[in-house]
């Protein structure tokens, strides 16, 4: 008896040559890859509840593609034009350059930094007298808004979008997999959303990070796999030690 089957809670590479291509064919696996989360943006009745007028802002911090598609979808529901004068602070180019998809990019005031928000430092202080409005999901690290109160710039925090469990039940059956892999905390919150009554038994369930490893064994279930550690930084090199290891103990004499 081997690992034949693995359901990974992630929306399939775009690049079909990829860490998991690469481990599938080496141990012919088949692989399903299922997004047990979506993200969705807040309803207009629900925004409206925090008091919030955006144009009362004079900046925008902006942390993915999902938080300009939120802001931009919110604006034309609440009927606002943002202002030619408004400035918008990107974590990266990528999500700079999406503006291009709601504005005319030359025409804005547009600052980015390379991989972290902390690459905008100097630009941030030079434009600390802004009003910087932070759209966020309603799970979020603390690390952006530390960076700010560090800075001591004056910004008000906002959940535009959250996260929410997708709809498995007539997508993926978990009995079917030998090895179930999690990303985030809200895979595990929506296994159990989809499958009430889902028992592990023999199924192996492999985690990144540790808030994911702490959500399994919170969930009373057992973590066979791990990752990163030092050993195993990624998630393709943890699943491949296991099924190595699993395939030697299991071989058929």
């Amino acid at each position: 008896m081997k690992i034949k089957k693995i359901l990974v809670s992630q929306p399939k590479p775009a690049n079909d040559k990829n860490p998991y291509s690469d481990l599938a064919d080496q141990y012919g696996l088949s692989l399903n890859f299922q997004s047990f989360i979506k993200v969705e943006g807040v309803s207009i009745k629900e925004f409206r509840q925090y008091h919030i007028n955006i144009l009362d802002y004079s900046a925008i911090i902006l942390t993915s593609k999902v938080a300009i598609d939120t802001l931009f979808s919110l604006c034309k529901e609440l009927r606002i034009t943002l202002p030619d004068t408004m400035k918008y602070f990107c974590v990266t180019e990528a999500i700079a350059l999406y503006l291009q998809k709601y504005i005319i990019y030359r025409k804005r005031k547009i600052f980015h930094g390379e991989k972290a928000i902390e690459d905008l430092t100097k630009v941030f202080v030079k434009n600390k007298n802004e009003n910087f409005l932070l759209p966020m999901s309603d799970i979020h690290k603390e690390t952006i808004p530390e960076f700010l109160d560090k800075l001591n710039i004056k910004y008000t925090k906002a959940v535009f979008y959250r996260t929410v469990s997708a709809n498995l039940k007539d997508s993926v059956n978990p009995k079917d997999y030998d090895i179930l892999a999690f990303y985030t905390p809200a895979g595990i919150k929506s296994l159990f959303q989809n499958f009430e009554n889902f028992e592990q038994g023999e199924t192996a369930i492999a985690a990144f990070g540790q808030a994911t490893w702490k959500a399994v064994e919170d969930a009373g279930l057992r973590l066979d796999i791990k990752a990163p550690t030092v050993q195993f930084p990624s998630m393709t090199m943890a699943l491949e030690d296991y099924i190595k290891r699993y395939n030697k103990e299991h071989k058929t004499k």
